[in-house]
């Protein structure tokens, strides 16, 4: 899982080459290898971290608005082994391929949560059978990235992204884009029934 500067994620909703402190953004790995190796700083935060400098985080939705430690684009690298999306479902006996996110319920510590997806299909035995509508999936953010069985190589990755990341009190919003290839999760909580279209 990567920060990614902005000119090597060209046209995402984040893109920008300094913060609001004047530090000029970088890339940077906050998980490597599975092991958290780093943290979205702002320069206070560096300091106590005894790093020589901040990542570029910090931001506000406007001038008048106070500035603090916001999310840039983060994104999940594309593994580096040769996969396509056939190859990674072939041995699926059950599961859902779902595409995009559409409701979603998460808590304040961003740990317990739920999303439902914009396109969803069923797979089974290895292919996809037809679409299915109201599918959602429940987990907690360490179960599910301990959940991460495979994920495909560059050539299917794509860069996506919301407008309405919403933080502080009072509240500001912020645009940010993730980008990432298809990746397969084993064994997620299944929380509505998905039927056929």
């Amino acid at each position: 899982m990567i920060d990614e500067h902005p000119l090597v994620a060209r046209g995402s909703l984040g893109a920008v080459g300094y913060d609001d402190e004047g530090v000029q953004c970088g890339q940077w790995d906050i998980i490597k290898n599975g092991i958290l190796v780093n943290y979205q700083t702002i320069r206070d935060q560096a300091a106590i971290l005894g790093l020589s400098a901040s990542q570029g985080c910090c931001y506000a939705d406007n001038w008048k608005s106070v500035q603090f430690q916001r999310m840039p684009n983060v994104s999940l690298q594309p593994g580096s082994t040769a996969l396509a999306i056939k190859d990674m479902i072939k041995n699926v006996e059950k599961g859902l391929y779902m595409f995009g996110r559409n409701s979603y319920s998460i808590d304040q510590q961003r740990y317990n949560f739920q999303f439902s997806s914009q396109l969803c299909y069923e797979i089974k035995n290895g292919e996809i059978t037809g679409m299915v509508k109201d599918a959602a999936y429940q987990s907690n953010t360490q179960e599910f990235w301990n959940a991460c069985s495979a994920i495909c190589d560059k050539n299917d990755y794509r860069l996506n992204g919301s407008f309405f990341d919403g933080k502080g009190q009072p509240g500001q919003v912020s645009a940010v884009s993730h980008g990432c290839s298809t990746t397969r999760f084993n064994g997620i909580n299944i929380i509505n029934t998905a039927k056929k279209i």
